[in-house]
């Protein structure tokens, strides 16, 4: 059994670990407010493009087949865009979304070629030896649509390239600050949604499909910057829900701890009593 001195520096080193675990929970909370607030403003702005998308393909028809980025073909290789944390301490958000993305990939019936965000997909990528288009780690926790754009252009290029026939998105979406829900939708190619403004008619300049074609772009690149805001939102509320996890866990084995000294200090205390309590009687007799 270990000696009082031995608890109390247990003791000593889980107070320290719980002060680390307040403070990294109290950074995840200062930039959490940041990324929630990006994250749902972000949302409007992508559902308006998704219904003006939706809205100029309707009336383009047959001539859909005309744009690079909405041409369905034969699929011969999918590509997966994997949106991970560059770090971990987030209670289960990785382990959830890399299993997202393993089940997708195991229910494909053609190679799958990744693009990663974050040094969890990479690695991730390289151990399950799947083939790494491009990587982009290290886009911090303020992304900005220059950061993101590269990513769009990467994606879109394999496409239009045919290196994949199909690009799909894996990331975690933002629901609450205790949750956050691993998503894999398709990016490519771009399905008309049906979700448009049927009681509004308008007309474009200098032709719908001219449009389509400036708008197509834009959209994938709105669609991968919102999920790279998702993402960065998720992963600042796991965070924080972890770190306050383990610093309640680490001050509950802190009084634990405390207790278990207590009681060898007291049964200590009582041995050395019982000894002079012998000694004495010893001496009278």
């Amino acid at each position: 059994m270990a000696s009082v001195r031995q608890i109390s520096r247990r003791i000593r080193s889980v107070q320290n670990t719980a002060k680390i675990t307040k403070a990294m929970s109290m950074i995840a909370a200062s930039k959490l407010r940041r990324s929630q607030d990006a994250a749902t403003q972000g949302r409007s702005y992508a559902d308006h493009m998704e219904k003006m998308v939706s809205s100029v393909m309707s009336q383009i028809g047959e001539e859909i087949n005309n744009q690079p980025l909405a041409n369905n073909r034969e699929i011969n290789n999918v590509g997966l865009l994997i949106i991970t944390p560059d770090r971990g301490l987030t209670g289960g958000l990785n382990s959830n979304l890399i299993r997202a993305a393993g089940d997708f990939i195991g229910k494909q019936d053609c190679p799958v070629k990744v693009i990663t965000v974050g040094k969890k997909g990479t690695d991730y990528s390289k151990r399950s030896g799947l083939e790494l288009i491009s990587d982009f780690s290290g886009i911090g926790d303020r992304p900005s649509p220059s950061d993101t754009v590269q990513i769009a252009r990467a994606l879109i290029k394999s496409f239009e390239e045919s290196s994949v026939d199909a690009f799909y998105i894996a990331y975690a979406q933002f629901i609450s600050t205790t949750l956050q829900k691993p998503s894999v939708i398709q990016l490519l190619p771009i399905l008309e949604t049906g979700e448009n403004d049927t009681n509004s008619e308008y007309i474009y300049e200098p032709s719908p499909n001219r449009v389509l074609s400036k708008l197509l772009p834009r959209y994938i690149e709105t669609l991968v910057h919102h999920a790279v805001l998702e993402a960065n939102a998720s992963e600042q509320s796991a965070r924080m829900v972890a770190m306050n996890q383990a610093t309640d866990n680490a001050n509950a084995m802190v009084d634990d701890l405390t207790l278990l000294m207590n009681k060898m200090r007291q049964e200590m205390i009582t041995n050395e009593l019982l000894d002079i309590v012998g000694g004495v009687s010893a001496l009278e007799g």
